[in-house]
């Protein structure tokens, strides 16, 4: 899907010029003459990204910029400002209001079409939408209220260079900022740091690139921001590094207050998306796991199963598959409550959990209807180990009520064997299920085996 970005200038030539360039690389342009033309088009139909003008009549960049940034609609969109002037307070104002980048005239046209890609990369590496739906449903935990100090690493070709960074940075940032060598960043001492910033030419040049491409390939250092410090000299060093991966990059002799803003901005998108995984990871473990009973559930079971069986053939061994049912279940929630009922279901399946072995599948799949899955047993085993689990919730009965006398549970429980590699997860449960009928046809309480009394 072809990208629309927005070219805002109040002069027409320019933003036909970005127009062509934008186009020649494949963007979709629009454009917007004014600032409130800009805002109009952007909350009716949110661009990828947008190329600001810093200085224009009636609203300026600055103000576009907040606007942006203060509309749900829009907040997340990548804003670069273009201006005719390189004076350190007015970047320093545009990256205040919200913007990503600021870009002087006349701009280089490799380095602008660079921290597009670089931008629009990191946008779309954004969770927000599944983040929401997780809100959208009720499956997200709500976020933490207090956040650490972050961690920035300082790697500079030499100890003293590091030292001045940090000199440097410090009054404008607050973050634990602690110059390391390479080899400790990457061992992870101390944690890894939320930010990495790295010389380009560390001990040879362009060994920062190679430096930043190991900490990717790491877990830990993975998704930290990675801002990479350049040469004063050597304009399409810059591009290179954003189209390499960098997040941002920096000149030597950079100021403080400037790269703190940069920082902050990229920690704070780094620790959002470290919660919208964390919060995505948590959504789909509920969305496998029982609410009640903590078990595995049926969307998880099945597939587990048949991966169980598959590698069980593969190997030429055999796995047991077992249904196993409360018995008369219906009557206690019936007779003391449907709370009394979840309290049966979840001693239940602590009990069954805590007799089986690791490595054995346990589900629950059903209202009362519990799968176990025992891979590498024989028939003999499969039935010792059944009758296990059924002594094991009826030896104790249940208290569900003070004012009740504790209340015996059964489980009957039907096993099958699979031994053959035809044997699907499906006919598995389907043999198992038949046993299980059986044993409840014959009384309940009791443990029966497809092979033998099952059709």
């Amino acid at each position: 899907m072809t990208r629309r970005i927005l070219i805002v200038d109040d002069v027409p030539t320019n933003r036909i010029i970005l127009k062509v360039k934008l186009t020649a690389a494949c963007y979709e342009a629009v454009q917007a003459a004014s600032g409130p033309e800009a805002l109009e088009i952007a909350r009716r139909d949110p661009p990828d990204l947008v190329l600001l003008d810093y200085a224009m009549p009636d609203m300026d960049g600055i103000a576009v910029c907040r606007a942006l940034r203060a509309d749900p609609a829009t907040a997340r969109v990548p804003v670069i400002m273009v201006t005719a002037s390189g004076d350190e307070e007015a970047k320093i104002a545009a990256l205040r209001a919200g913007a990503d980048d600021f870009l002087v005239k006349p701009i280089d046209d490799r380095m602008l079409l660079a921290r597009i890609r670089n931008l629009l990369r990191a946008r779309g590496d954004d969770l927000g939408a599944g983040s929401a739906a997780l809100d959208e449903f009720g499956l997200a935990e709500p976020a933490a209220g207090f956040d650490l100090p972050p961690r920035v690493a300082l790697i500079a070709p030499r100890p003293e260079t590091g030292l001045r960074w940090r000199s440097v940075l410090a009054p404008h940032l607050f973050a634990a900022i602690t110059p390391m060598a390479r080899e400790a960043a990457l061992e992870g001492a101390g944690g890894a740091a939320d930010l990495y910033l790295i010389g380009l030419d560390l001990d040879a040049p362009g060994s920062g690139l190679q430096l930043m491409s190991e900490l990717r390939s790491r877990p830990g250092s993975a998704h930290a921001a990675i801002c990479l410090v350049l040469p004063a000299e050597g304009q399409g060093q810059a591009a290179t590094a954003l189209d390499l991966g960098a997040d941002d990059v920096l000149r030597e002799g950079f100021d403080g207050a400037e790269v703190a803003l940069r920082a902050q901005a990229l920690i704070a998108r780094k620790r959002a998306a470290d919660r919208q995984r964390a919060r995505l990871a948590e959504g789909l473990r509920l969305a496998l796991t029982d609410p009640l009973t903590g078990l595995h559930n049926r969307r998880y079971a099945l597939p587990m199963l048949g991966r169980m069986l598959a590698e069980a053939a593969a190997h030429g061994r055999t796995c047991a598959v077992m249904v196993l049912d409360i018995d008369r279940f219906k009557s206690v929630n019936d007779r003391f409550g449907h709370a009394a009922g979840d309290k049966v279901l979840t001693g239940v399946s602590a009990r069954l959990s805590v007799a089986l072995r690791p490595g054995d599948l346990i589900a629950r799949i059903g209202g009362e209807e519990f799968l176990v899955a025992l891979p590498g047993v024989t028939e003999a085993e499969a039935l010792i180990l059944a009758e296990r689990l059924r002594h094991a919730v009826s030896e104790r009965p249940f208290a569900i009520d003070l004012s009740e006398p504790p209340l015996r549970v059964t489980v009957s429980i039907g096993v099958a064997l699979a031994s053959t590699p035809a044997e699907t997860a499906e006919s598995a449960l389907a043999r198992a299920d038949r046993a299980l009928l059986a044993a409840k046809a014959d009384g309940r309480d009791q443990v029966m085996n497809a092979g033998r009394n099952a059709a």
